[in-house]
């Protein structure tokens, strides 16, 4: 199988993924709402990323690095959203 749609497949399971997020990021920065959510699992599932995007790196994936980086984008967002509304005066 060639490099590169090795790589195509990669980036359109990259986007996949950042997509699933969205629906959560709408909630938390849209609509206000964070109950439920457990920020030590959006920790975790962060620091996987984190890994999979040094684990991409080291074999020179570009849709390994870029999937996981907008990946962890939406998570740190997430983490920010959620404390941001649990400090906020009720």
């Amino acid at each position: 199988m060639s490099t590169i749609l090795i790589e195509s497949i990669g980036i359109v399971a990259g986007i996949l993924g950042i997509m699933a997020w969205i629906p959560q990021l709408r909630e938390v920065w849209v609509e206000g709402l964070h109950e439920g959510i457990s920020l030590p699992t959006f920790w975790l599932v962060s620091t996987a990323l984190v890994l999979w995007l040094v684990y991409g790196a080291l074999i020179r994936s570009l849709s390994l690095i870029a999937a996981n980086l907008a990946a962890l984008a939406c998570m740190l967002s997430l983490i920010v959203g959620v404390i941001r509304l649990r400090k906020a005066p009720a």
